[in-house]
């Protein structure tokens, strides 16, 4: 059947290619150019094994310091917008220590799909995309946190991820980037699978993978509207003209909530706004590193893609502003130089913000909305999570659409 993508983020292009292979004519439409949105300058670690939702009980003790502290890695904007209030009480409630542990499991359950699809992809298409799987290493820097997370490693260690927890100096000799950081680690949890890639560089050779596959693209092509008719899609109204398809799949990211209001649908997705940094690594033997690396105190990511380092971070809950705060990006470098004080001359920082589609327990919308149109299924609020989970879920929607 004809199948209508909305969106041409790594999540629309990850359905598109699924539907394609399965069978189906597929139009993308984006009113912008792939991966420009939430995909492009994402953190770029695909963490498949570590998916701890961002809803988890510590979040209550650690709300003070979140909230009213200059350095904090989370920045809450108030609006006078009762989405962004109402997800903020939802994303409260889900702070649990019963709700963390089942999204864990499903997001695990999910993650494992999306490692087979992403893997059985690169294996057909074999994109230049600066893959590596070089493993991941999450940094505690005080004993209570390092021991959280050793009961969270457990916990996945039960649901199927294979993780150790390490000390300070099997941290090092995994990467030996980390020396100067030495006395500052009380512990890691040490993924060996994890991998990392570039989104930007996947979404473009997607773009051409997909083109050869057969797949029509409206770029730089807004919708406006979608036209009902009935209980039915019948098409999306765009400055192009009418698309009718017989299947409509909206993942337009944080976008997708604005436009399913539109439909009388409320879909618990708002945006986190992140930021990161791209830097060129300076050419000295472990100066920069090669594994991935998540600085939990600072929250903030770092991952090798070929001879770039991206540095990703913050949570802004402050809608749909999509500026980049210079203060945010001089944060960035700051912990970069702290971390990695060698890693970079820091000529270029190409700085980055990207609005990710986040739902307040941290598990993304797949599938039809109990009131929406039969022939519309959601796939967005991946938060985070977006590049690690794309092709698992695409794989979701292929199977609930068929053949």
């Amino acid at each position: 059947m004809h199948v209508c993508v909305l969106g041409a983020g790594i999540v629309g292009l990850a359905t598109a290619y699924s539907l394609r292979r399965a069978g189906h004519e597929v139009t993308v439409v984006d009113r912008a150019s792939p991966g420009s949105g939430a995909s492009g300058g994402n953190g770029a670690q695909l963490s498949y094994s570590y998916v701890q939702p961002l809803a988890d009980p510590a979040i209550w003790r650690q709300l003070p310091k979140l909230l009213l502290s200059p350095s904090s890695p989370f920045k809450l904007r108030p609006r006078l917008d009762m989405h962004q209030w109402l997800w903020g009480l939802q994303f409260l409630a889900a702070c649990n220590s019963k709700t963390s542990r089942d999204t864990t499991g499903q997001l695990l359950s999910l993650a494992a799909l999306s490692r087979q699809s992403f893997d059985a992809m690169m294996a057909e298409e074999k994109l230049d995309c600066d893959f590596s799987a070089t493993g991941k290493l999450v940094l505690y820097s005080g004993e209570d946190a390092f021991a959280a997370a050793r009961r969270q490693m457990l916990l996945q260690r039960e649901l199927g991820s294979t993780q150790e927890a390490v000390d300070a100096d099997r941290c090092v000799e995994i990467e030996p980037a980390l020396k100067s950081r030495h006395a500052q680690i009380a512990g890691a949890i040490y993924t060996p699978g994890e991998c990392a890639a570039d989104c930007q560089k996947t979404c473009d050779a997607l773009l051409a993978v997909l083109r050869r596959m057969g797949v029509r693209f409206l770029l730089g092509t807004p919708v406006e509207q979608m036209v009902q008719r009935g209980k039915s899609i019948a098409a999306v109204s765009t400055p192009q003209g009418h698309i009718e398809a017989e299947r409509f799949v909206m993942a337009l990211g944080a976008e997708s909530a604005l436009m399913a209001r539109g439909l009388g649908l409320h879909l618990p997705v708002y945006p986190l706004k992140g930021y990161s940094i791209t830097v060129d690594v300076a050419p000295e033997e472990h100066a920069a590193p090669s594994v991935n690396v998540t600085d939990s105190a600072r929250k903030v990511v770092f991952a090798r893609i070929g001879s770039r380092l991206r540095v990703a971070g913050m949570a802004e809950l402050s809608g749909y502003d999509t500026a980049i705060d210079p203060a945010q990006i001089a944060s960035l470098q700051t912990s970069t130089q702290t971390v990695f004080p060698a890693c970079s001359h820091f000529g270029e920082l190409n700085p980055w913000a990207g609005m990710r589609p986040a739902t307040p327990t941290g598990l993304p919308v797949i599938g039809r909305h109990a009131k929406g149109p039969d022939n519309l299924l959601f796939n967005t609020g991946h938060g985070a999570l977006g590049f690690t989970l794309a092709f698992g879920s695409a794989q979701r929607i292929a199977r609930m659409i068929g053949h």
